[in-house]
């Protein structure tokens, strides 16, 4: 299991108020969750938030690029944005991104839980 670092640490720190935040290890990096909803990703040094349709312009007004990792034949795009540096060290403003990439994951989550069961629907 990763060790868990400093840049880990305060970002879970930074976000403390709003709730049961914690860090999960996985696959070389960190799960950020709220209860038991993962809505960011830390990898190195570099903290990301899920966005969708609502909130991915804030990402990409401020320059911020997607998470990509390498896959089998190619890389792969996840809906998930680097936070921007500035955000890092400003507790409100972290924690605003925090808030929109918390209703994304939620609505990221009703979605597929609508599409599994009109699968299951149509068996």
């Amino acid at each position: 299991m990763a060790k868990r670092d400093e840049f880990v640490d305060h970002v879970l720190d930074m976000l403390v108020t709003l709730g049961s935040v914690r860090a999960r290890a996985m696959f070389g990096g960190w799960g950020v969750y709220l209860d038991d909803v993962m809505f960011g990703l830390i990898a190195g040094d570099t903290l990301f938030f899920k966005v969708d349709n609502s909130n991915r312009e804030e990402f990409e007004a401020a320059g911020s690029q997607p998470f990509v990792y390498t896959g089998k034949n190619r890389p792969i795009t996840m809906s998930y944005y680097e936070t921007p540096v500035d955000a890092l060290d400003d507790r409100e403003a972290l924690q605003e991104l925090a808030r929109g990439a918390v209703a994304a994951a939620l609505r990221a989550r009703a979605t597929d839980k609508h599409s599994q069961r009109q699968r299951r629907a149509r068996r």
